[in-house]
């Protein structure tokens, strides 16, 4: 089984994904770590389309059962038709900005504030995920996933970020039965 779980940065899908794979031993692809050369501070360079696709195809094909998090919107067509189940998480934005906020200051600690390049960074993407519920944003936004939800060839699955999380994981193992 191929499970595709998505929404805005923070609204919980990898929490929710490492969560699946423990009680399911699928295992969890995650897309951030096709999207983005390792480097230190991380999340600075971008791994060519091409390049991600074929890495993420790889793994995504080894395995039996996956579970993927992260946002494939723009990574081709293919991927329309790739899965069994897509979960779809939401979360408002005030909770968003605040768990993101927090997980900046753990990711980067003291550096937050004395570092002017991760202060940057940091502030951009910050900036970035902020603009997710606006419609006119070019970039990823919940217009650009509602739409893309459309186009998918799998079973639907919308899941509320704010509802605890292992009342969310049993949602999903009851999906996963019933496929």
């Amino acid at each position: 089984m191929k499970i595709l779980l998505f929404g805005a940065s923070g609204s919980g899908t990898t929490t929710l994904a490492n969560e699946i794979e423990k009680r399911t031993g699928f295992k969890h692809l995650d897309v951030d770590d096709y999207y983005w050369k390792k480097t230190n501070p991380p999340f600075k360079e971008k791994i060519p389309l091409t390049q991600r696709n074929e890495n993420l195809k790889v793994n995504f094909n080894n395995f039996e059962n996956v579970v993927v998090s992260g946002s494939l919107v723009s990574w081709g067509k293919e991927w329309e038709a790739a899965f069994d189940l897509a979960i779809f998480i939401w979360l408002e934005n005030t909770e968003r900005m605040r768990r993101l906020k927090k997980r900046e200051a753990e990711r980067y600690g003291e550096k937050l504030f004395t570092d002017k390049t991760i202060q940057l960074n940091s502030k951009a993407f910050l900036d970035w995920a902020s603009q997710y519920e606006n419609p006119n944003f070019n970039g990823r936004t919940l217009k650009v996933h509602n739409n893309w939800i459309e186009l998918l060839d799998c079973k639907i699955l919308r899941l509320n970020g704010e509802i605890e999380l292992n009342s969310n994981v049993k949602k999903v193992m009851n999906e996963i039965k019933t496929l």
